[in-house]
């Protein structure tokens, strides 16, 4: 394993870099900044990243069948139109929650965008406790409320047999799985497949890789985690050069990069000073397994 490299590839100073999705037919990636309000796509040729600013903290994106993206905004649902800079409200959630917003989402193998909310945060992981909610934007635009009691509603993802739903809510310190049906897109049974350990601090972002294993980015843990979801077992540890590491996917054209995002947010001077590079995007490579492509929203 000595052979896995880090390199930070855009140094963008983000407040809160989330939700990187390769994008194949761009060769690029996706990402947001959820304070900083932009999204964002990097481009490896280009060495240079464009963003597109927008009207609320921007939490997730995520590709779409039909062209373009799809991203959560605020409380909302919405389509970015990326040439023509257009955002367009799908439908709104959480209307009875005015200081609430969305945060990590992500496309199931049947084209559904599942995303949760959380209450506005009063510093980095300080705010009002269970007010958030799990949702799926179905792709004939409908939405389907699983879950409420949410803290931190933050990375998911599937099994590779599609049957396991994978879950954190970040301040449970826990990640969580759930069966799955395919068909309908109904969660059930939840269990927790792995605490985090003290020195991991708090799970964020989590991707799967093609051996069905998942990574989970852990912020303020400053690293990247291996876990085998049958075991419960830690396989690995990735450390990087800042602490607020947020989440993580596979890309590049063999999808066998792995990209992390960072953030800044709550960093005071002299802490930003030792971590330069914090709020950047991170390659790493030489890991020695693959991910899988990012499934786009069928809507």
């Amino acid at each position: 394993m000595s052979s896995v490299k880090i390199e930070c590839v855009a140094n963008e100073g983000c407040r809160i870099g989330e939700s990187p999705v390769w994008d194949e037919k761009e060769s690029a990636l996706l990402f947001v900044d959820i304070t900083g309000r932009k999204v964002c796509r990097w481009s490896p040729a280009a060495k240079q990243a464009q963003a597109i600013s927008v009207d609320a903290p921007v939490s997730s994106v995520a590709l779409r069948k039909s062209g373009d993206y799809v991203i959560t905004l605020g409380t909302r649902f919405a389509a970015l139109k990326w040439k023509e800079q257009l955002v367009t409200t799908i439908t709104q959630v959480d209307k009875d929650k005015p200081n609430n917003r969305f945060n990590d989402g992500k496309v199931d193998p049947a084209g559904r965008y599942f995303a949760g909310t959380m209450a506005e945060e009063i510093q980095p992981a300080v705010l009002e406790r269970h007010q958030g909610s799990l949702y799926t934007l179905f792709p004939d635009l409908s939405v389907v409320k699983h879950f409420d009691q949410v803290d931190i509603s933050n990375g998911l993802d599937w099994s590779l047999d599609h049957k396991t739903f994978f879950y954190i809510d970040s301040l449970s310190y826990s990640v969580d799985a759930f069966d799955y049906d395919l068909q309908t897109g109904k969660i059930g049974n939840r269990r927790s497949i792995y605490k985090l350990e003290k020195e991991e601090s708090i799970p964020d972002g989590m991707c799967i890789d093609t051996e069905g294993k998942l990574w989970v980015a852990c912020y303020n843990g400053g690293r990247v985690i291996r876990l085998d979801p049958e075991t419960g077992k830690r396989l690995q540890t990735v450390k990087l050069p800042v602490d607020k590491t947020t989440s993580c996917c596979f890309g590049g054209k063999d999808y066998s990069e792995m990209y992390v995002t960072s953030a800044s947010d709550g960093m005071d001077k002299e802490w930003l000073s030792r971590q330069p590079q914090a709020g950047g995007i991170f390659k790493i490579t030489g890991l020695g397994v693959k991910g899988v492509p990012p499934y786009p929203f069928a809507g």
